[in-house]
């Protein structure tokens, strides 16, 4: 008996964890809340950085060229701990500059709307846009 009741609790409960692992948040570059890289070209304010400075994790290997500094907008946090986030967002060998999320929010996010003509909301993959946090966003759609 006891195993019949075992059996049908998980008949019951496996359809839930099934729909579960459809539900997702999706937020593109350009929207509020969105986390990862940013391109910051042609907008008509430089971007209010963090840092003064780019922050490179791991070293380039002698006889690499360095590569071009790239632009983030990353939760409050991960840039003090980039060693341990600059994973996730494929880019531990690269110099990083960190936009302030106020910049971010009142500066890029209207010039980007503006630019590419829609609301940025909506639109694209979130999280793991592109290459998971790299290419187009981290997405957590929260701030």
């Amino acid at each position: 008996m006891k195993s019949w009741l075992f059996v049908a609790g998980i008949a019951l409960f496996v359809p839930w964890v099934a729909l579960a692992g459809d539900a997702h948040v999706s937020v593109t570059m350009g929207a509020p809340g969105f986390y990862g890289r940013i391109d910051v070209g042609g907008l008509p304010h430089p971007p209010a950085l963090i840092f003064p400075h780019p922050v490179v994790i791991a070293p380039v290997p002698v006889g690499v060229p360095v590569p071009v500094p790239v632009y983030f907008h990353v939760p409050p946090g991960h840039e003090k701990n980039w060693a341990n986030h600059c994973g996730a967002y494929h880019a531990c060998g690269r110099p990083v500059f960190f936009v302030r999320n106020a910049w971010y929010n009142d500066v890029y996010v209207p010039g980007y709307r503006e630019k590419h003509g829609h609301g940025g909301e909506g639109h694209g993959n979130g999280h793991g846009g592109g290459n998971s946090h790299g290419g187009n966003g981290h997405g957590h759609g929260k701030k």
